[in-house]
């Protein structure tokens, strides 16, 4: 019992393993409510695209301003947004299929951003963090950055709530309702980019669609009404990078890598053992 307190205490004695947890609950909060519409929409192409498109951003903020994680922040999240709206603009009035505007803006992007950051011999220690995530290095500033902005997503999504559930569920019902469907649509990928740009640093760019999808995935087996699966997505965000920091810090585990680990094991469990829904509560049902 006295190591498995020493094991959850002793991480508590170092300051940046605190501001680690808090932004972890933080960002598995933010991403696993947005996250429920991405599921739900069939989205996650969009938001791994996303996540990528940033790319140009981020080596624009390094070419001029080095290493600087505020300035890196603000010129990925002025590229996300520019995306977002990228997108939205090609499919609008036009033939072009929303998945192939993302695919035409994903790759454009991405390929623009490794170009630019291949020009800089010493990036690759650098951006690492940007890349496979490094919540350990979380500062007080980013804490107050993530609770702006992740905080301005969540009371988005409570004031628009019934708009954006209708539009997900219904959009020829949103339609005929005369809700601004392509103001709330073009929204949306603006929440979704804002909520990647503001995890960069937790689970980084490579893993950033596995906050997205996975924790919502994982409700969505458990509920199919709309507020508790948000509640549900919330929580298994928030303990999936309350664990997967504990084990980074006792396993010398990276730290995005362990998060993401742990929220597919959520997911697998409640797959497998789901109420009524899980394959092997369905086989023990039968038999």
């Amino acid at each position: 019992m006295v190591e498995w307190f020493d094991w959850l205490l002793n991480p508590l004695s170092y300051t940046f393993m605190v501001r680690g947890l808090t932004a972890a609950v933080m960002v598995g909060v933010v991403c696993s409510v947005i996250g429920t519409y991405v599921v739900l929409r069939g989205m996650a192409f969009l938001g791994d695209a996303l996540a990528h498109t940033i790319l140009p951003g981020i080596a624009v903020g390094y070419l001029i301003s080095g290493n600087s994680k505020q300035q890196l922040f603000w010129w990925a999240l002025v590229t996300a947004i520019l995306s977002a709206f990228s997108i939205g603009l090609i499919t609008k009035g036009t033939k072009v299929k929303e998945d192939t505007a993302i695919g035409i803006v994903f790759a454009g992007m991405f390929a623009l951003g490794i170009a630019m950051i291949s020009t800089v011999r010493s990036y690759a220690g650098d951006l690492a963090h940007f890349l496979f995530g490094n919540v350990l290095g979380v500062s007080q500033g980013d804490l107050w950055t993530i609770a702006l902005f992740g905080g301005g997503v969540l009371l988005v999504v409570l004031l628009l709530y019934k708009e954006f559930l209708v539009l997900s569920f219904d959009p020829i019902l949103a339609r005929t309702l005369r809700l601004p469907v392509t103001f709330l649509n073009q929204l949306l990928l603006v929440l979704i980019a804002v909520s990647i740009v503001v995890s960069l640093q937790t689970v980084g760019v490579a893993l950033m669609v596995a906050m997205l999808v996975t924790p919502a995935a994982t409700a969505s087996l458990l509920t199919k009404r709309m507020g508790l699966m948000m509640v549900l997505s919330a929580l298994v965000g928030a303990l999936s990078g309350v664990i997967g920091l504990y084990l980074s810090f006792h396993f010398s585990v990276a730290s995005g890598a362990a998060i993401v680990l742990v929220c597919t094991a959520f997911f697998l469990i409640t797959f497998l053992f789901a109420p009524h829904r899980g394959k092997v509560w369905r086989w023990v049902s039968a038999s």
